[in-house]
């Protein structure tokens, strides 16, 4: 890891860079494929997936018997892991939920806001050398509680044409029977534009590769997307409180994603520097996914700040996918951060406990989409409508306000929608003023 000493703020967008794995061929490959995919439906998804995965499919879907023998092959004590993290992500995202919204904007005018399930999802699940099926519950639990009625899972086969055992388990626990062996941009394209088999839907959730994280930025045009989400990443802000190993096995944690992933230590303490980085070099060793250990830490820096405010200023220029802060001071820092997908309090809160079981989800933006985007919450998964009634005072009462606004941007007809109702109703008073009589 590269160290810095306290940089001017001059140098920050250089150090906050996020290593680069350009390619100028990947988004002609990826536009190339979702072409195929439109034209050919699925010939194409058969054909690319035994070109670009070197598996031969005879259909696209598990069947029933498939799901079964898959989940028999799962632990009784991963079994059991699940369950757990199933309750506490359920407990979390159930908290979430909104009744109806019902405000009366003014005397007889009456608006409400309704959240409805979004009703065809697709969830790509990253599977190869570390099949995530911790995904499926972060994806499938807020799915489940808000009452999306088709879900799709994707994910790429083996190359006997199966997943893995624990992402099988996890859609059948959740109640997801629809499972498609398709991986890459191919299985993006599939869910953006349907095939003969496969239904277009709605909307995509999940992480991928370079090749499904562009195929997602590129028929975001077409159908809606969770967030940009690339390489992952975490930053520990630590002071001389903070237990160096335990700062050092939250960095290898992410760290091991793989080679574009980057990992950052920002500190008040040269001391903490040089002990993490000590503990670094012991614990690294000591992985089996030493290449892609070794890949993350050559894209990584610790940066010595004089005080750390400075460093939580950085961290929100930075706007970290997790961060974990680990000071004398954790939850009054903590209240100052304006721009991170997740943040771990304390030494006792590693970001596994996120990934995994906390309850809170772990599918968050990274490249500083921070910023601006949020990660999945239950809200991800429902689309809002508003409703409003007038009563005929209502109306009265805001009609003029209407025409005016209406006729200052030359739309008579919106004047006029207005006006002849209040006519009406104007009309009927003083009818029923003068019978009154």
């Amino acid at each position: 890891m590269k160290t810095y000493n306290n940089p001017d703020k001059s140098l920050w967008a250089g150090i906050a860079k996020r290593p680069s794995n350009y390619n100028s061929g990947l988004e002609s490959s990826v536009r190339k494929i979702i072409s195929q995919v439109q034209e050919s439906g699925d010939k194409a998804l058969f054909r690319l997936t035994k070109e670009l995965d070197g598996v031969t499919l005879d259909k696209l879907y598990l069947d029933t018997k498939e799901i079964d023998e898959l989940c028999n092959q799962v632990d009784s004590s991963l079994k059991e892991a699940i369950e757990i993290a199933i309750s506490n992500i359920s407990r979390f995202h159930s908290s979430q939920k909104q009744e109806p919204l019902v405000t009366e904007t003014m005397p007889g005018v009456k608006c409400v806001l309704k959240s409805l399930p979004i009703e065809k999802i697709g969830l790509y699940i990253p599977s190869g050398s570390a099949p995530l099926f911790s995904t499926v519950l972060m994806l499938g639990v807020p799915a489940q509680l808000a009452g999306c009625k088709d879900v799709v899972l994707f994910t790429p086969p083996s190359k006997d044409g199966m997943i893995a055992p624990a992402i099988a388990y996890c859609a059948r626990r959740l109640g997801i029977e629809k499972i498609v062996t398709l991986g890459g941009a191919q299985a993006v394209a599939a869910m953006a534009y349907g095939s003969e088999s496969i239904g277009k839907r709605d909307k995509i959730f999940g992480p991928g590769n370079s090749y499904v994280t562009k195929a997602k930025e590129l028929v975001s045009q077409v159908v809606a997307i969770d967030m940009p989400a690339g390489p992952s990443e975490l930053m520990v802000i630590a002071d001389e409180s903070c237990v160096p190993a335990y700062v050092a096995a939250d960095l290898l944690s992410q760290a091991e994603h793989g080679c574009d992933s980057q990992v950052l230590l920002l500190s008040n303490s040269a001391l903490v520097i040089e002990n993490v980085s000590k503990e670094l070099g012991i614990m690294a060793g000591k992985l089996s996914r030493q290449q892609q250990v070794d890949g993350a830490l050559s894209n990584s820096c610790a940066i010595l700040f004089d005080k750390l405010e400075n460093a939580l200023d950085f961290s929100n220029y930075y706007a970290p996918e997790h961060l974990i802060i680990s000071t004398g001071n954790s939850w009054e820092m903590a209240n100052s951060v304006t721009a991170a997908g997740s943040v771990f309090i304390g030494n006792y809160s590693p970001e596994s406990a996120g990934d995994y079981a906390s309850g809170t989800n772990h599918t968050l933006p990274t490249g500083a989409w921070a910023k601006s985007y949020s990660g999945i919450s239950l809200d991800s998964f429902m689309h809002k409508i508003t409703f409003q009634e007038l009563t005929k005072d209502g109306l009265l009462s805001l009609s003029e306000v209407i025409s005016i606004m209406a006729n200052a941007e030359s739309l008579e007809a919106h004047a006029m929608a207005v006006e002849v109702r209040s006519e009406a109703i104007l009309q009927e008073k003083n009818v029923n003023k003068t019978n009154h009589k």
